[in-house]
């Protein structure tokens, strides 16, 4: 928040070009070897602990390939497994960049099922479910899974995250809250898809038909899309009928994505199991992911520098060190055409840490 760093950030912020491209993307994976010495993935080192400490991560996106690169570059390691959802709806070139990523890096790859992702519908959560599907069939033998999107960006060096999943010691990380009368709305009453345009554009809409209570007597807990899991967590959520039932039970819901997981992690006897008379978990007692919302700007955090986005707000550089000392794990949305400078200087403190890391080892 200094003003002479801050001032520095908007002239820069003027003077850069445009954001690149998705082709640039494309073009530059054409020649695996130079794109990835070039962008600094050979280089990578990791510690014994993060090699006996793999996790997994699973990637919904759909535009900005420059941005999703960055991204994957900022939480790459070699031993390490990704997973890549590509919006069906997304642009050709878009998806061959995503492509081309997976095919320059070995432990990278594309879900072997897409989905045409709708916004508040089943399709979000789907996304995650098959990649995590194909993650638990990978050779490599993960920890934790962890969901991103192409507007997140981490805080911590993938050496500080092991440490602080091994802290949790098989606990999944991830917000789960009593549900308020207006969210109830979206799981007690029916949703139908309705076609706007095309087929690749649905909306649900609510219906005044009431749902059937959830199955199993299972409590609803809501929280967001985002989740630290254990494997032992996501092995349960493939084998347990109940799971498959309440997913059923969740198809018709309004953003099922915001309460499967935020439920699952309550029901008695999961493993890492968050017992239902445990208080609720917040989005900033969560450290999977650190958002600011416009209407609690100047209340529980400061103002947005950057801009909104459906009351999101776009991170600013001038936001850079409230981000760094907040203690979560992955934070949201940047976008390089808000503010390029503060994607720069994440990137480059997360390289000090990690060199810092190494120094003391």
């Amino acid at each position: 928040m200094d003003p002479v760093a801050v001032g520095k950030s908007l002239e820069l912020r003027r003077r850069l070009p445009p954001t690149p491209s998705d082709k640039s993307i494309v073009n530059a994976t054409l020649d695996c070897g130079q794109f990835l010495s070039s962008r600094g993935y050979t280089d990578v080192r990791i510690s014994e602990e993060e090699l006996n400490f793999p996790l997994a991560f699973s990637l919904v996106v759909h535009k900005d390939a420059h941005m999703v690169e960055r991204l994957l570059r900022a939480i790459y390691a070699p031993h390490n497994i990704y997973c890549i959802h590509s919006d069906l709806k997304s642009s050709l070139d878009f998806t061959e960049a995503v492509q081309g990523l997976a095919r320059c890096l070995p432990n990278v790859f594309v879900t072997s099922r897409l989905e045409a992702v709708q916004y508040g519908g089943m399709s979000r959560l789907r996304a995650d479910l098959n990649c995590l599907t194909d993650l638990q069939n990978s050779k490599v033998r993960w920890k934790y899974a962890i969901n991103l999107c192409g507007q997140d960006f981490p805080l911590r060096s993938n050496v500080e995250l092991v440490s602080e999943l091994k802290a949790l010691k098989g606990m999944n990380m991830l917000e789960t809250i009593r549900p308020s009368e207006y969210k109830k709305q979206r799981f007690t009453f029916h949703y139908n898809l309705k076609d706007e345009q095309s087929r690749y554009y649905l909306v649900p809409v609510k219906t005044t038909q009431k749902k059937e209570p959830p199955p199993h007597n299972i409590e609803i807990f809501v929280g967001s899309a985002y989740f630290v899991l254990s494997r032992e967590f996501v092995n349960f959520v493939y084998w347990s009928p109940h799971v498959k039932d309440f997913l059923a039970w969740s198809e018709d819901t309004y953003s099922p994505d915001e309460h499967f997981w935020a439920t699952l992690t309550r029901m008695p006897g999961v493993p890492g199991e968050i017992k239902r008379s445990d208080p609720d978990i917040s989005d900033l007692l969560s450290k999977t992911r650190l958002v600011k919302w416009q209407y609690l700007e100047g209340n529980l955090y400061p103002a947005c520098t950057g801009l909104h986005v459906h009351s999101v707000c776009v991170y600013g550089a001038a936001e850079l060190r409230w981000l760094l000392n907040n203690g979560h794990w992955f934070a949201n949305k940047f976008d390089l055409n808000v503010d390029p400078v503060i994607i720069e200087c994440l990137e480059r403190n997360l390289t000090q840490r990690t060199r810092a890391i190494g120094s003391a080892n």
